[in-house]
């Protein structure tokens, strides 16, 4: 005796009230690829920072990685609700990234934070390049930039005082 089972399938037929255009998506899957980027180099930095004030620069380091880690999937998750597909696999980091390469090597504290701060600032210039495109199109997305633009910038900002002297330099990465 043979029996038939029969299988209803049911057609998901949802229509989302807004999708992203192809210039969001890339304007975000940059964002995305730099804050990854950052996560790594964080880590890098952390493990092999060495010298002077290296215990203050190693916690940093960590609040640093979480922060663009969790900025990372904060964006990945809203490029799914805007029915995109992020990328965020290691070949495509590191051809994507717009970051500077951090070494592979030790790094004295000093050259760390100037290397850390300048990765933070990269990826600032990524959200404020692409902010006016994103908020033109999905003030919800520019929303978020906003709080990665200022919890990055102050980060950048606290990790940088560390090679400051006060009223006598300027930021390695704003010099002339």
């Amino acid at each position: 005796m043979t029996e038939t089972i029969e299988r209803h399938q049911t057609v998901h037929s949802s229509h989302p009230p807004f999708r992203a255009s192809q210039q969001l998506a890339t304007h975000l899957q940059a964002l995305l690829v730099d804050l990854t980027d950052l996560h790594l180099q964080g880590k890098q930095a952390h493990w092999n920072v060495v010298g002077k004030n290296f215990r203050d620069l190693h916690l940093q380091l960590d609040e640093i990685v979480d922060a663009a880690r969790a900025f990372g999937d904060d964006v990945a998750e809203r490029m799914r609700a805007l029915y995109v597909t992020p990328d965020a696999r290691a070949a495509t980091v590191a051809h994507q990234s717009s970051l500077p390469a951090f070494p592979a090597t030790e790094v004295d504290t000093a050259e760390a934070v100037d290397l850390i701060v300048g990765a933070m600032y990269g990826v600032a210039a990524t959200a404020r390049r692409i902010h006016d495109d994103v908020d033109a199109e999905d003030p919800t997305s520019a929303d978020l930039l906003h709080t990665i633009i200022e919890r990055v910038e102050q980060l950048a900002w606290m990790v940088d005082a560390e090679n400051r002297t006060a009223d006598k330099s300027i930021p390695a990465n704003l010099a002339p």
